[in-house]
């Protein structure tokens, strides 16, 4: 059992669900849940924007009882406004607040919040004290090994934020300069991981997009759990599989035809109560690619999906499928790792 402050207990090697901007929502971390999600992320939300009161930031504060153990996570450079959204966070009572150092995108850490902050080890760490100061919730950090290879710092990192508080550390095995570059590398991680010193539990991530690399990185490098983010995008299944393959050495059969359409279903109808009828179908729209991925002469089925305006008629393209598929073998497919930070809208 791996336990995160003195509430939060989670199963032996535990799967987390990543915060990603504009994919981690409430409809998404529903059909990661169903899959074996054993704790989930909001999407990251601007210390700013929750001061001000921007309606989108606000927004991202929803989490559901059925999410639980769920964590909102925070971004800034500014110690007052990330103690103050802390407070706020406080309020809305998930099991955990998280600060996110380790976004890489421009207009983030070059501003001095998420990755760009690992150019001061003093600032995160003043950072980090004045939120777990103005929050009786366990805080955790995710971050990377370092703003660039001459600056991989996250031992020094790790050693100081567990020092003022943190109850959990995951590490993305990349700098922030590296982006999604290149391969991600754990053995820093396994470092973090291995200094007596370190008594909180280690996350590791970056790159897992197969029940055999989640196995082989396990026993490789020895960490707590690990944390998935662009490989459940349009495969939430990841969960589940991982899960499986760790306790049996067994691969699992791939999604059904029924487990997909169901999954798009789910998706689509949880979009559309949180977002309203005309965002929710309209931002569904690009998830069906991914969820269908395989079926063969499915861009007909593909376009209707991406023109149709009411819930009830996605729907009934998409029990369609059931006739139109019925007994075909779906092959399993390498999972693709969506870069989806070129769209990211922050």
């Amino acid at each position: 059992m791996v336990t995160i402050g003195n509430k939060i207990q989670l199963p032996d090697f535990p799967l987390l669900l990543a915060p990603m901007e504009d994919v981690s929502d409430p409809p998404f971390r529903a059909v990661c849940k169903d899959n074996g999600a054993d704790l989930m992320y909001t999407e990251f939300i601007s210390s700013e924007g929750l001061i001000r009161d921007a309606i989108k930031s606000r927004k991202k504060l929803d989490i559901f009882d059925y999410e639980r153990p769920v964590g909102i996570q925070i971004f800034g450079g500014d110690e007052d406004s990330l103690a103050m959204a802390a407070k706020i966070v406080d309020v809305t009572q998930p099991d955990l607040l998280d600060i996110n150092f380790g976004c890489p995108v421009k207009k983030v850490a070059l501003k001095g919040a998420g990755a760009g902050v690992l150019k001061d080890v003093d600032l995160m760490v003043r950072l980090t004290d004045a939120v777990v100061k103005s929050t009786s919730l366990p805080v955790t950090v995710k971050t990377r090994l370092g703003w660039d290879d001459s600056n991989k710092n996250i031992e020094e990192v790790a050693e100081r934020l567990q020092d003022v508080g943190i109850k959990a550390l995951a590490i993305h095995g990349r700098t922030r300069s590296q982006m999604y570059k290149g391969e991600a590398d754990w053995t820093l991680i396994e470092k973090v991981k291995n200094n007596p010193r370190i008594n909180i539990p280690i996350f590791g991530n970056g790159d897992i997009d197969s029940p055999q690399k989640a196995k082989l990185y396990k026993e490789r490098f020895g960490v707590d759990g690990i944390m998935i983010g662009r490989a459940a995008i349009g495969y939430p299944w990841i969960f589940r599989e991982i899960k499986h393959f760790v306790q049996t050495g067994e691969e699992l059969a791939p999604p059904t035809l029924e487990e997909r359409i169901e999954v798009c279903k789910k998706h689509l109808i949880k979009s559309v109560e949180w977002k309203g009828p005309k965002v929710g179908i309209f931002e569904m729209r690009r998830h069906y690619a991914n969820y269908l991925r395989g079926l063969p002469n499915i861009k007909e089925f593909r376009g209707r999906l991406v023109t149709l305006m009411l819930q009830e008629e996605v729907i009934e393209v998409l029990d369609e499928l059931y006739k139109y598929y019925d007994g075909i073998e779906i092959p399993k497919q390498a999972i693709e790792l969506i870069n989806y930070h070129e769209n990211c809208p922050i």
